[in-house]
């Protein structure tokens, strides 16, 4: 069972039919909407401040989501990707985002609706990342707009995460 863990006396809220993995932690002031999924040694630590996530986002393996200690929260919309051993902290994502594998997204930065963060890219404090666009590199910056299929993936790609949850549930 995932580790749930109340501070200073308020507990996370987890929608219906998400999954968390056993060995996931979340803790503190997170609201996670429906169909979600937090995998396999990923953390979503609201202790510092608010953690606010949509439908049918999945947290990968390894990955963390934080926030800044009274200065940056964390907004996540719904359909969102966050892959592998990321790092989403004190940042808002709109929704249809993928974060690639190892990336890294920063204090205020925001990054629009049906856009990528590729692998390993480092998002700045206060970067906005243009929707239709793949950012990479570090510092991450635009690289060019997003294919048919991209987008045809980050509309599906949650879906198959919830899938994928089914199967452990």
């Amino acid at each position: 069972m995932a580790l749930l863990l109340p501070v200073k006396g308020i507990h996370p809220k987890i929608g219906e039919n998400c999954f968390l993995a056993p060995n996931a932690t979340i803790l503190g002031d997170v609201i996670m909407g429906e169909g979600c999924s937090v995998w396999f040694n990923a953390v979503v630590r609201g202790d510092v401040h608010s953690i606010r996530i949509g439908n049918k986002v999945n947290i990968q393996d390894g990955a963390v989501v934080h926030c800044t200690y009274q200065k940056a929260g964390t907004v996540i919309g719904n359909n969102c990707n966050i892959g592998h051993n990321a790092l989403v902290h004190g940042c808002t994502l709109e929704d249809n985002v993928l974060i690639g594998m190892g990336a890294i997204v920063m204090d205020h930065a925001v990054v629009e609706s049906f856009s990528i963060v590729a692998a390993g890219a480092v998002v700045l404090e206060k970067t906005r990342v243009e929707s239709g666009f793949i950012y990479a590199g570090s510092p991450a910056k635009k690289i060019k707009a997003i294919s048919a299929e991209q987008r045809k993936l980050l509309e599906e790609l949650a879906g198959r995460y919830e899938m994928y949850a089914g199967w452990l549930m």
